[in-house]
């Protein structure tokens, strides 16, 4: 297997597998959405709430704030050995207290300790209203997208197989006519290849030959050459999310790999 990092920034990472399988990449996505681990706000108590929203909206809110994931330094809050009850080893905690007009955004949440500072501060919460206040306080614990969205670190995961366009040699005159009515920067023709200069514009060709009713150009795809680009919420960067769902999904395999030979 070759990989090539094409794009990797802390919140996108766009990466090219080569020899590979389809259903292997479908793997790493599956368990970016399902298996990851983040930090999200699970239970909160309001003191006070006198705005124009409902403790239940406020909460749903908060729930859906990005959290910084330390992923070694936290436990699932029913494998730690307190046991469920909120140790700082699987619970981060976090006060708001805001009166008066102006806007509550996430940055708003200061926590119990600053290496659990909010990022992602400016995710609007609540609009205050002349003397309205707000005064909660939440406790964040790790969970996996399996069991609430809110849990998903990952969004839009998403894979594409290297496409490749052919055309009947007989037609060559008709493939330059045809390319020439393209759009720019779609596809360019090179030593009699047709070559695909933007991937992301394949659907703009494909509706073109639909359009045309062309039946002398193809496009195939190689299944064992795939692109494969994900975003993060911000919780964990693209880099930690990538190689902490190989990990899991590492471990799953082994296992199944046991379970398999313990069979009779």
């Amino acid at each position: 297997m070759k990989i090539n990092i094409v794009e990797l920034k802390p919140k996108k990472a766009v990466i090219k597998i080569e020899d590979t399988k389809p259903y292997f990449i479908n793997s790493i996505r599956r368990t970016m959405l399902a298996d990851l681990p983040k930090l999200a706000v699970e239970d909160v108590i309001i003191y006070d709430n006198t705005s124009a929203l409902f403790d239940e909206i406020i909460a749903h809110r908060l729930g859906l704030i990005p959290i910084p994931t330390d992923l070694s330094l936290l436990n699932f809050r029913e494998e730690c050995t307190c046991k469920g009850k909120g140790c700082p080893n699987c619970t981060v905690r976090y006060t708001l207290s805001k009166e008066g007009e102006g806007t509550v955004y996430s940055g708003d949440l200061q926590p119990a300790e600053k290496t659990w500072a909010i990022k992602e501060d400016k995710i609007p919460i609540v609009r205050l209203y002349g003397d309205q206040r707000l005064i909660l306080e939440v406790e964040a614990v790790l969970g996996r997208g399996r069991d609430h969205a809110k849990w998903q670190a990952v969004q839009a995961p998403a894979y594409r197989m290297e496409p490749t366009v052919e055309f009947d040699k007989e037609h060559k005159k008709e493939v330059k006519e045809f390319i020439e009515k393209l759009p720019e920067g779609v596809v360019e023709m090179k030593n009699d290849k047709i070559i695909v200069t933007d991937v992301t514009k394949l659907p703009i060709l494909e509706s073109y030959i639909d359009k045309e009713k062309i039946d002398f150009i193809s496009i195939k795809r190689d299944p064992t050459k795939i692109t494969f680009t994900f975003e993060t919420d911000g919780s964990l960067t693209a880099k930690d999310a990538i190689i902490e769902s190989a990990k899991i999904l590492e471990k799953k395999y082994s296992e199944f790999g046991k379970l398999v030979k313990n069979l009779k």
